[in-house]
């Protein structure tokens, strides 16, 4: 089976690193799989770095139908059997060329974000008819894609994306690296975030509750992984001059670096964020049998279980966000009785390999 794959995408966050996992997965499987993406894109470097055939155009002002014609030849030359997109606004490009093209072959796209904006005109109705099937990556994107577009609910299916869970394994843990080069002590409680320095992350709720859980303990280091995304810079840069004026000493930012050796080195894992799709840090957090402290929103509430798995808050409350670590940080006995939970729920509902091959099993069915 030959699939295209797209993500026409100029930013590095969730989305985009999941097309990349999710198209070595489908590798893995033995299809052949090509990656459609913007061209000198963070995604098109990381696609190139892992060995994935890379087909990358420009989609900016007059250079729109040319990628439109560019796509139709590419399918028709390249005899797809499927073609999957990673994002909704890809379906204005793949649409018009599978028609250019004459293409009647199965297309696929999943729905990583909520969208608020009604789509149910003549134009979206004409683009959205030609979707075979749509993903909805949590209970809360499905809910919104009923809401926002013209799409049946029986042509959309809960299918969440997954993770690695014997790469994101306490079996395979070095808790001493990260805590070493950082300088963190053994009695020392990390508390972690991962997540791009965007808003909407939650950052500034993580920071507001490290200035008032400093003044209780003297044994609290937090460590905030990631690094600003497209056009971000100036929201990464009010973020830690945020930190300076709370006068967090013990704090550090550690840019990007790959999550697995960062949550390693944590105790606590941090997921503050305002309305996440789903959060694929918070899942590598619970698979690494990490405690966490999460919002109450979105697509977290597919990941978690209260009081089982984690601790939620309230979305933006960030007093009920100090107040929720702080349980976490006095009783080890409960961060014990979470990790092991976690890891639990996340083996049985997010195992990457299991979704690999149910995704294929759904391609199966419709070639």
């Amino acid at each position: 089976m030959k699939v295209l794959y797209s993500c026409l995408s100029k930013s590095w966050g969730g989305m985009e690193m999941f097309t990349i996992t999710a198209v070595r997965q489908l590798l893995k499987y033995n299809l052949e799989v090509e990656l459609l993406c913007i061209d000198n894109s963070t995604m098109h470097k990381k696609a190139i770095e892992a060995g994935i055939v890379v087909h990358s155009i420009n989609i900016s002002g007059y250079s729109k139908l040319s990628a439109v014609s560019k796509i139709a030849a590419l399918i028709k030359n390249r005899k797809f059997n499927v073609v999957h997109s990673q994002a909704s606004k890809d379906l204005w490009f793949l649409v018009p060329a599978l028609k250019f093209c004459g293409s009647r072959i199965p297309l696929f796209f999943t729905k990583q974000v909520q969208s608020y904006i009604i789509k149910k005109d003549f134009l979206h109705k004409a683009i959205y008819k030609r979707v075979t099937l749509a993903f909805a990556i949590s209970n809360a994107v499905k809910e919104n894609m009923i809401f926002s577009t013209p799409l049946l609910p029986s042509k959309i299916q809960l299918l969440y994306n997954g993770v690695d869970t014997e790469i994101f394994s306490p079996s395979t843990a070095d808790r001493t690296k990260i805590r070493s080069e950082f300088g963190f002590s053994e009695r020392e409680i990390v508390c972690g975030m991962v997540a791009r320095l965007s808003p909407g992350k939650g950052h500034e709720d993580l920071l507001w509750a490290a200035s008032v859980l400093n003044k209780k303990y003297d044994n609290l280091k937090f460590l905030i992984v990631g690094e600003a995304s497209y056009g971000e810079d100036s929201y990464a840069d009010s973020i830690k001059k945020l930190a300076q004026n709370y006068g967090l000493h013990n704090i550090i930012f550690a840019g990007f670096r790959e999550s697995k050796e960062m949550f390693d080195a944590m105790d606590i894992f941090v997921f503050p964020s305002h309305g996440e799709a789903l959060g694929i840090a918070l899942i590598e957090a619970l698979s690494m049998g990490k405690p966490a402290v999460a919002s109450n929103e979105g697509g977290v509430l597919d990941i978690v279980v209260n009081n089982e798995t984690s601790l939620l808050f309230e979305n933006k409350n960030k007093e009920d966000l100090a107040k929720k670590l702080e349980i976490l940080i006095k009783d080890e006995s409960l961060r014990t009785r979470f990790a092991a939970a976690s890891r639990k729920r996340i083996i049985e509902n997010f195992d990457l390999e299991e979704l690999t091959k149910r995704v294929i099993d759904i391609y199966t069915s419709f070639v």
